[in-house]
């Protein structure tokens, strides 16, 4: 009892004595959102996998590296159109890119399977993402280096730091073949191989990993009823959750009309490029995010599940 007493007299007389704030790979995790032991290392250190900052694009007749059936991230924004092969964002998981002046970061983490864009900014301020090496959830998590914030990409928020709890906006992207990409929009940009990073962008580090019914890193809750790695189209509508697996929509003629969060929306899905989006009953593009099923339903365990007849 002394020695307890003893120490919290220390604490409070002798600041710098006090228990120092959990860190990893460098990141102050005080106060983190998340249980600090539930954040742990992918492996590479800070920067270890390094975002593309200032990212060089070829128009679509010279982006002859790319074969039909490979995959690409699209964005459309701004009357602007990119496509980011997945075999670059393997070895960099972020791209940060602007449309017509405006700050966008493209992210994709290869274990959950999950492209995402979002507008880099809050409150007016332009963020600057990099990859931390800490996952959470088996997803990367992204730091900004304005204010070493640790951001989830899949819940879209600061978990860590001085933004922390702030969320970041999402915007519609495609995850595709660049064959279909590139009929839609052949007047597309489509981001260089020259990174300035020396990679084998014909190769991946992953290749056996998508096959696999393993998981790398634990999970907070394991899915069940699809092969973990069945890909869904995921979507959030005021709060609620809902996954579209690639094996229920192969069931439908490749676009359904569905009631969701009392909203009406449409789902499509093209089974021959392995692709699918989810728009408004105006047409507009609803952001949504194609996934792993094991980590959708890892960040989501409510989720609603579309099943085909």
């Amino acid at each position: 009892m002394k020695s307890l007493q003893t120490i919290i007299v220390l604490t409070l007389l002798l600041p710098g004595l006090a228990i120092a704030a959990p860190m990893k790979n460098g990141f102050d995790l005080a106060g983190s959102l998340v249980p600090v032991n539930e954040m742990i290392s992918g492996g590479p250190p800070r920067d270890g996998i390094p975002a593309i900052d200032h990212p060089k694009f070829v128009t679509a007749v010279k982006a002859s590296f790319l074969k039909p059936g490979d995959r690409v991230l699209g964005v459309v924004r701004n009357g602007v159109v990119k496509a980011y092969p997945i075999a670059i964002l393997n070895w960099h998981e972020i791209v940060n890119d602007n449309f017509d002046g405006e700050p966008v970061a493209v992210t994709f983490c290869p274990l959950c399977g999950t492209g995402m864009a979002f507008l880099a900014g809050i409150n007016g301020k332009t963020l600057n993402f990099g990859v931390s090496g800490l996952l959470y959830n088996s997803d990367v998590l992204l730091y900004d280096r304005q204010t070493q914030s640790l951001w989830s990409q899949i819940m879209r928020t600061a978990i860590s730091g001085p933004w922390k709890g702030q969320r970041l906006t999402d915007l519609p992207l495609e995850n595709t073949s660049w064959a279909d990409w590139k009929q839609r929009y052949p007047g597309t940009l489509v981001l260089s191989q020259d990174t300035g990073f020396p990679r084998d962008y014909r190769s991946s580090p992953y290749s056996t990993y998508i096959t696999s019914e393993q998981v790398m890193f634990p999970m907070k809750f394991r899915a069940q009823g699809f092969h973990p790695k069945e890909e869904v189209i995921g979507v959030e509508i005021s709060g609620q959750f809902k996954a579209y697996p690639f094996a229920e929509l192969a069931k439908t003629s490749g676009e359904i009309l569905d009631n969701f969060a009392d909203k009406h929306i449409i789902v499509r899905f093209n089974v021959e490029h392995r692709s699918g989006t989810i728009h408004d009953t105006a047409g507009n593009a609803l952001p949504s995010v194609i996934a792993f099923w094991f980590a959708w339903y890892g960040f989501h365990p409510d989720t609603e599940i579309f099943h085909g007849k």
